[in-house]
């Protein structure tokens, strides 16, 4: 199975200091959902690895986040796109639990999920624990200067993103990287 694991904000969608809290907010990044409905198109399955901590901070309801994916799941199949699944982490950092990026419960989810290995997979995200938590259970790290990394174009990484770790534009640029690559 061809699979990749996607972070949500800032990856697929804008991002907000004051957390995306309503479909309202909910906005794709440009060319993102045209990407992964690329990918499909190509074989491969997305799932969504998301820390959602307003969720466990009060700051919006179940209702509200499905009503955030259900206008992200309209917006893809609008573009010929789909995401297989999404795994969240409702909880915040002083929970300490292993769903929480930079922990891999999310990703040992998944793998459980899907019956799968996830040696290899890529993982993408804008920010190291994204990343972080895609490397413990042997993905591939991909970050996009979107969202939390926009800072970092034309900047050395800092030590804290995982050695490997391939940088592109965007999630359109991931997916031009990950079609090329396959198809060498």
């Amino acid at each position: 199975m061809k699979l990749c694991i996607l972070d949500r904000d800032g990856t697929i969608n804008q991002d907000s200091l004051d957390y995306i809290k309503s479909p309202q907010e909910w906005e794709p990044l440009p060319g993102a959902l045209e990407a992964i409905a690329r990918l499909n198109h190509a074989g491969w399955h997305v799932v969504v690895a998301s820390n959602q901590s307003g969720l466990g901070r009060g700051l919006f309801d179940v209702t509200q986040l499905n009503a955030m994916h259900a206008k992200m799941h309209t917006l893809l199949a609008a573009v010929g796109g789909r995401v297989d699944a999404i795994f969240f982490c409702p909880h915040g950092p002083e929970e300490k639990c292993r769903c929480r990026k930079p922990e891999p419960g999310l990703f040992e989810q998944i793998a459980e999920r899907f019956g799968v290995d996830l040696a290899g997979v890529p993982t993408v995200g804008d920010s190291a624990r994204d990343l972080q938590a895609g490397v413990a259970v042997g993905c591939e790290p991909h970050l996009v200067l979107t969202g939390k990394a926009a800072g970092l174009a034309g900047r050395p990484l800092p030590d804290s993103y995982p050695t490997g770790t391939i940088v592109h534009t965007d999630l359109a640029a991931f997916a031009q990287f990950l079609l090329e690559r396959e198809g060498a």
